[in-house]
Parts: structure tokens; C-alpha cells; sequence
């Protein structure tokens, strides 16, 4: 009966599959047919469990659009020491209201080439000082009875030079070089790097690495010991894809596909977002849907929305699941440090003209630093240059801009370009070193933001105590010269103990958070298929976003700025969902960074 299964979902995706997969890889039948092998065998390994898992996931396709859903990002080791201490520390994410939790790197690489995890040198173990894949397994096992989902990142764009595959690539293995990009001269390099933007210029320049000791050139677009795959060599996508589905079997919900727009390579092209990325990402949304059905793809694609959203596919051949909303992440600090909150705006009416199926991950904070990618040829209309723009930001943020509290530290700073990116916490960005009162108010302002937006929102662990920057990285060999450790720290248990007392600012901010998850659980209005629109209310400073569901209607007005703002806006007989008063739109003063969620009823049709 179980193998009868499997034949029916190939067989319904057969046709396709092999279309796609004939025409990327020229008809290469042979590797098809082990693909093919693959997905059978991946099936077959697959425990009862999770089987029941997904038969449940697709009565409720739309599980994971859910207002009830709440994630947390987190470092194993920073967290917990290793995987059975996030184990042993469930009930604390149970209390926290998490039911995603997105654990950050941990598959085996190797310590000083490791870049936070993402040079990986076995897909198929855990790094040894965080435990074992059993002990991975094991978690997903207690994860699932909690009913919490787990997620974890895939490195799909290079391997470690510390991979078996670049071990054999290094001693000459011609089968083992085929994986990757080898050169023996920097004719064929020097054309890439004619049109391939660099990644990190100042801690790691080019995009190709010369290996000594074999006399050759490899392509490492991110780091030296990083080294790119070749994913014109359907050995690649076989094997990678068959790593994916070893993880989701070990019984991860949810795989991130990170810097999945670099997967394919060509001369003459900037290597992003090409047509075979997606031929390669549907392909794998296919395997998945045959082998794993409730297993989610998250997209991670850092680029301006129009590049970002093709990431979904069609309704009729979608890609992902799910997409990280970087570009709204950005832009939310953005208008932190300017009060004005234009650009997000013209962001809400980009996204709400996808379709409502289109999810992404929300978020504030996460593992990485903060590029300020924004939309700079319609801030152009308003007299803002890029170079003198990203400046500001990052000196506002560094607390260096005359007035500002905020405390953050910069990453990958290239005075030749002007251009860096940002590091710290969400609290100390805010400036609660300096402004504990004003910080408390954005802070909780953001998250509230946050929580409005349609999809799965995300706190970075930590967050919900209001955690500080951790300078001691400073003092670490290992680490002082990556200041994305600044927001990388340890997590504080004794801060997190006075989460009860509401005379601390652990207790203020974990009190306030969870106030606003529960009111986000209860009210159907914030499910991802709400329509959702911007307003305009009559202020650059403050945000305006409408949701409807049904004939629930919600204004969310946030004030991005530390002055009190007055709003006028024809709605009244609104529902303050906070305070359960009344509120009357016509005339309100939003206190500094203040925000209102009013809950009416829909009087007019259309989105």
C-alpha cells in the first residue's frame, strides 16, 4: 500500500518532472532514472511518523498560513550548549508561544572555514560538539509531540573545501572536479568576473580562490572555503537533492534554501536569478511534494521584491512555500532612522498586489547582518542618494549621527564604495543602552508592526527579553573579526528568569510580546489569506496598513517616530484590541513610537 503511494504521486508529477529535468540536463536519461531510484528510496526511508505527519499537513494545506503560528530563530549552542539541551529547554519555548522554531546552521564544518555554519563539510552529520543526527531526530521527535515545527537551513550554492567531494576534487579527481568550477588558467575566471557582482569585497574579494597546492582555480563566491557547485552536472542535484530529503526525513517541517538564486552559473550573466534556478527549484518542490508532502521550501533571496517573488511560481507550478521578507526587514530600520515611513508603504502595495497565496517569513532580527538593499530609484524622486543615504543610516545606527541612542556595530565596511552593513540586536538598535524608555516603546512599536504583516512571524531568540548586543566577541580570536557576533551571543538565562517581573525590562518586554501573539492567535483577521492593503494617514510618520477578513476589519496605525503624532482618518467605531476601548480615528494622537490595532467591521466590498 505504502509503495502504491509513492507510485501515484510520480506518477501524477512523472511527465513534468522528466520535461524538466530532460531538457536542463540534455536528456541524459541515465541520470534521470537515478534520480528517480532516488526519490523511491528516499520515500522508503521515510518513518511512519512523519508519513502521518504529512497525510495531515495535506488535509490542511494551508496549515502553515496560520494566525496561530509564531517562530523563533535561534542558535543551538548559544541557546541551549547542544540539541538535547534545546530539548530539555521546550517548555520555555512553550511559554514564549513558539510553535516554529528555526534552528540555525549545525550540520558538521569546520572550526575558523565554518562562516556561522554555512561551509559545509557533511550534510549527513551534526556538528560534534552540538550532538549527533539521533540526537537531531530526536529533538524533531519531541518538537512534534509539543507541536512545534522545526526548520532548518540547506547550503545549497558550494560545499566546504573540507567535503569529502572537495577532498577528491583537490587530489585530482576528475569525477570529484566535475562537482565544482575548476580552471587551469584565469581565462574562462576573468570573463565571470567581468559580470559577477562580488559578494563580501572587503573580507573576501573576487569570486575565485587559487588552490596552491593542485595548481588550479576554483569559484568561491562567497569565501575561499566555500566552494561553488556545479549544478550543470546532474550529479550535483541528484546527490544535493537526495541530502535535502535525508534532513527532511531526520524530520525537519521546514528546509531553508539559502542563497538559492546562485545556483546556477553562466558566462556573460551576473549568476543570479537565472531561468535554470527555478527549473532547478520547482524540480525540487516536485521531489519534495513525492517523497515528503508536508516538508515546506523556504526561499532565501535577498533581493528587491520583483526578483523575489517569481521565487513562488505559479499557482499552477509553484516553487517555495515560503520567502524570507528581507526587503521589509530593511526597510523597517530604514524608517526608524528617517521617521518616515514612504518606502514601507510603497512596499505594502507591492505585496498586497500578490496573490494571497504568496507567505513569507517575517521578521525583525535575524542571524545575519542588515544590508541596506532598498529601493534607491524611487527614493531618488525624493532627493535621497544611495551613498550618502547608507551613511547616515549606518551612522545613525553606530550611534554615531548627533542625537541618536542607537548602538549597533557595522559589518563588511568598504569605505571605497560607502557602503556597509549593520550588526546588533534588536533592543540595543533601538538604543536601550541609552534610552531604556524610548527603546522599550520602538521595540515593542516594531514587533507589533511585525506581528500585522501576513505570514509567519519570526523572533530572533533573545528578542523577547530584550537582549543587548554581546561586544565580548570582541575578546574571541575566533571571532572579532566577524561583528555579526555581536547579535550572535550566548542567550541570557538569567535575564530571561525575570521574564515574571514586571518591574524589569525582561518582564516588561516578554509581558508586552506575549500580549500581542495572543491577540494575533485569537483573531482570524491576521491569517495570511487576509486582504491587506496600505492607508494613508495623513502623516510620513506614521504607518497605516488595512486587513480584512470576512467582515473583520483592522487598522494598524504605528508611529515611526519619537514625537506624538495626530491622525485624522474617517474611522470610528473601532475596538482598540490592546486596551479593549473604544477607538475613534477622527482625531487620535499616536504617543511616541506608539501604535493601535482597531478591530471594526468591513462596510464596503473589495480588497
Amino acid at each position: 500500500m505504502e509503495y502504491t503511494e509513492f507510485v501515484d504521486r510520480l506518477t501524477a508529477r512523472y511527465d513534468e518532472l522528466k520535461w524538466l529535468y530532460c531538457e536542463l540536463y540534455r536528456n541524459d536519461q541515465v541520470a534521470f532514472r537515478y534520480f528517480v531510484d532516488m526519490l523511491r528510496r528516499a520515500y522508503a526511508d521515510r518513518k511512519a511518523a512523519l508519513r502521518e505527519l504529512d497525510h495531515a499537513r495535506l488535509q490542511e494545506p494551508d496549515w502553515f498560513r496560520s494566525n496561530k503560528l509564531l517562530g523563533m530563530m535561534l542558535y543551538v549552542d548559544n541557546f541551549a550548549g547542544n540539541l538535547r539541551g534545546v530539548r530539555a529547554k521546550l517548555p520555555y519555548l512553550q511559554e514564549c508561544g513558539v510553535n516554529y522554531l528555526h534552528l540555525m546552521p549545525l550540520l558538521r564544518t569546520v572550526k575558523g572555514r565554518s562562516d556561522g555554519g554555512y561551509a559545509v563539510a557533511d550534510f549527513r552529520q551534526v556538528q560534534p560538539e552540538l550532538g549527533t543526527m539521533e540526537d537531531l531526530e530526536a529533538l524533531s521527535d519531541a518538537c512534534h509531540t509539543a507541536g512545534i515545527s522545526l526548520a532548518l537551513d540547506f547550503v545549497m550554492n558550494h560545499t566546504s573545501e573540507d567535503h569529502e567531494w572537495a577532498k577528491a576534487a583537490r587530489a585530482g579527481d576528475p569525477v570529484a572536479r566535475a562537482r565544482y568550477f575548476f580552471y587551469d588558467d584565469w581565462d574562462i575566471p576573468k570573463e565571470f568576473e567581468k559580470t559577477v557582482p562580488q559578494v563580501f569585497p572587503t573580507t573576501a574579494p573576487g569570486s575565485f580562490t587559487v588552490l596552491e597546492d593542485c595548481k588550479q582555480i576554483v569559484m568561491t563566491s562567497f569565501y575561499p572555503y566555500q566552494w561553488d557547485l556545479n549544478y550543470a552536472n546532474p550529479m550535483v542535484f541528484n546527490d544535493m537533492t537526495e541530502n535535502l530529503l535525508y534532513l527532511a526525513n531526520r524530520g525537519m517541517d521546514v528546509i531553508r534554501l539559502d542563497a538559492i538564486p546562485y545556483i546556477w552559473k553562466e558566462l556573460g550573466t551576473a549568476c543570479r536569478n537565472l531561468p535554470q534556478v527555478h527549473t532547478l527549484s520547482r524540480m525540487l518542490r516536485l521531489a519534495c511534494e513525492i517523497v515528503c508532502p508536508g516538508v515546506l521550501l523556504l526561499g532565501e533571496v535577498v533581493m528587491e521584491p520583483a526578483k523575489v517573488a517569481p521565487y513562488f511560481g505559479t499557482r499552477e507550478k509553484p516553487e517555495c512555500h515560503l520567502l524570507y521578507n528581507v526587503t521589509t526587514m530593511c526597510s523597517t530600520w530604514n524608517c526608524l532612522a528617517t521617521r518616515d515611513v514612504r518606502l514601507l508603504r510603497r512596499q505594502i502595495d507591492q505585496l498586497s498586489a500578490l496573490p494571497r497565496e504568496a507567505t513569507f517569513q517575517n521578521y525583525l532580527r535575524c542571524h545575519d547582518d542588515i544590508g541596506w538593499g532598498l529601493d534607491y530609484p524611487w527614493l531618488a524622486r525624493f532627493g535621497v542618494e544611495e551613498v550618502a543615504h547608507k551613511k547616515y543610516l549606518n551612522d545613525w545606527f553606530t550611534g554615531k549621527w548627533p542625537g541618536s541612542w542607537a548602538r549597533g556595530e557595522l559589518y563588511n565596511d568598504d569605505p571605497r564604495l560607502g557602503d556597509a552593513r549593520l550588526c546588533g540586536t534588536t533592543a540595543s538598535l533601538c538604543g536601550m543602552e541609552v534610552e531604556p524608555e524610548l527603546a522599550f516603546r520602538a521595540d515593542r512599536m516594531l514587533h507589533a508592526w511585525m506581528l500585522t504583516q501576513s505570514g509567519i512571524p519570526v523572533l530572533y531568540s533573545g528578542d523577547e527579553i530584550a537582549q543587548l548586543n554581546d561586544t565580548t566577541y570582541h575578546d574571541d580570536p575566533d571571532k572579532r573579526d566577524d561583528s555579526r557576533y555581536l547579535h550572535r551571543g550566548a542567550f541570557d538565562w538569567a535575564l530571561a528568569e525575570q521574564r515574571r517581573d514586571p518591574d524589569t525590562m525582561p518582564g516588561r518586554m516578554f509581558s508586552a510580546l506575549r500580549r500581542l501573539e495572543r491577540i494575533r492567535a485569537a483573531q482570524s483577521v491576521f491569517c495570511a489569506d487576509a486582504a491587506f492593503c496600505g492607508l494613508d494617514t495623513g502623516s510620513n510618520q506614521v504607518l497605516g496598513v488595512c486587513r480584512t477578513r470576512g467582515h473583520d476589519r483592522l487598522i494598524a496605525l504605528f508611529n515611526f517616530s519619537e514625537k506624538a503624532q495626530t491622525i485624522r482618518m474617517a474611522e470610528r467605531d473601532l475596538t482598540d484590541l490592546v486596551t479593549g476601548r473604544p477607538v475613534d480615528l477622527t482625531a487620535m494622537e499616536l504617543p511616541p513610537y506608539g501604535f493601535v490595532w482597531a478591530l471594526g467591521k468591513e462596510t464596503r466590498s473589495g480588497r
